[in-house]
């Protein structure tokens, strides 16, 4: 199998407050958004976030209950510390909650903060020094 991820999905409980955090409050634009179910947004080439609505989510899983996204982190990655900030600060001013403020990692010389959307999905916004992004999309580590 390719391992290429096309889509992530998310199970998001409050699916209006991540529409205001992350198209009114961030500027993302949907790819597509069904008012009550499901907003989509392309992340990179060949990449798509989708945030669906909990209730639906599990019945499409034929499960009960309510899904969360927990043990997961979304990453994105900048090129300096000041652009670290600069995010975890928009993130902020939409409506995010910062669980740990930028600063020095313990783990491989990163510069890093957390921020949780509306929904409790936490976003690392991060700067490592050691890895870079090619122009087309490749991730080099070390």
């Amino acid at each position: 199998m390719d391992p290429r991820v096309h889509f992530v999905t998310l199970a998001t409980p409050d699916l209006d407050a991540a529409r205001r955090f992350y198209v009114h409050g961030l500027g993302w634009e949907p790819l597509l958004d069904v008012p009550g179910e499901i907003l989509f947004f392309q992340t990179a080439p060949g990449t798509v976030l989708g945030l669906f609505d909990a209730a639906s989510f599990a019945q499409d899983l034929g499960r009960t209950g309510t899904p969360s996204a927990q043990g997961v982190t979304l990453s994105h990655n900048v090129a300096g510390e000041d652009e670290v900030r600069t995010a975890v600060a928009a993130m902020t001013a939409a409506g995010g909650t910062v669980l740990t403020s930028p600063r020095h990692g313990p783990f491989g010389g990163v510069f890093h903060a957390h921020v949780a959307d509306p929904n409790g999905v936490v976003w690392e916004i991060a700067h490592n020094p050691g890895w870079r992004i090619d122009d087309d999309g490749t991730v080099r580590l070390g």
